[in-house]
Parts: C-alpha cells; structure tokens; sequence
C-alpha cells in the first residue's frame, strides 16, 4: 500500500510517500480502508519531534514507529476474531496513528467510531482534534449540520 512515512524528525522535506506492507489486523483490531485523512497539529509536532518531550514516547533519536498521520475517515475492509462491535462495510472514523496510509490497523476498543449515516467521510474526519475534545460526543449523536461547530 502507498503511505507516508518518516524516518527522521524535520521539516516537511522528512514525510515520503513509499509502498509499505499493508498491515494485518491482529484478533482485537480491525482494517480500515482509509477515504479521507485530516492533517492536525499533533501531526506537525509527531513530524518535527518537538516538544522534545514527545520524543519520550515517539522515538527519542528517530521515530520509533514510521508511519505518519492520526485522523481518518473510512471503511472496515477486515476483523480479527475477537472484534464485535464492527463489521467489514462499516463506515467508522478516528484516530490512530498511521492514518496517512491507504489502511490503517485499528483497535476495537480504540479511538474509532461510527459515523452518523448523515455525515460524509469529509465531515466526519475533520469533526476529530486534538484541540476540540467536545467533538466526539457531538459526532457520535450525529448532531452534525452545515456551520455548526462542536
């Protein structure tokens, strides 16, 4: 699969796009087929390693774990065994790292919900930051409308 990645902490001049494995989701995850991606600020702070107190848990030299991005929007493809609450077609969104990649290996019981039926993948993505926890619950009700902000 295509995803960016970084090896290194920088500048933007850092992020690639490269062919990588595509994951596979382990008993309790799930694979989601990624439609939409959301650049935030924990992105910029991932890519350039500061606050060197991020570092502690990202890789104190170089990244511990190269794939990059945090939101996404999209479609289960797969489930381990263990998953019960999704299904393959649901249309979920969230957050975890590697979100930049055309998949991403998610958690059942991790940052990933279902998106409202009347939310599009576009919407749903950028309805999730770092800076506005109080969306999730509003997203979650699908109190979503044009203009409305969490």
């Amino acid at each position: 699969m295509k995803a960016i990645v970084y090896r290194c902490y920088g500048s933007p001049d850092v992020l690639k796009l490269e062919d990588i494995a595509r994951p596979s989701p382990a008993d309790n995850r799930m694979l989601v087929q990624s439609a939409r991606r959301l650049v935030n600020p924990l992105d910029w702070h991932y890519m350039r390693g500061e606050p060197y107190l991020m570092r502690a848990g990202a890789g104190i030299g170089v990244p511990d774990n190269i794939h990059m991005g945090v939101d996404f929007a999209g479609t289960v493809v797969s489930v381990g065994k263990d998953v019960t609450r999704f299904k393959p077609g649901d249309a979920v969104f969230g957050g975890k790292g590697g979100a930049f990649g055309e998949y991403v290996s998610v958690a059942e019981k991790g940052s990933v919900a279902m998106k409202p039926a009347n939310v599009t993948f576009e919407q749903a993505r950028s309805g999730r930051s770092p800076l506005s926890p109080l969306c999730r619950p509003c997203a979650t009700k699908g109190k979503f409308s044009r203009g409305r902000r969490c």
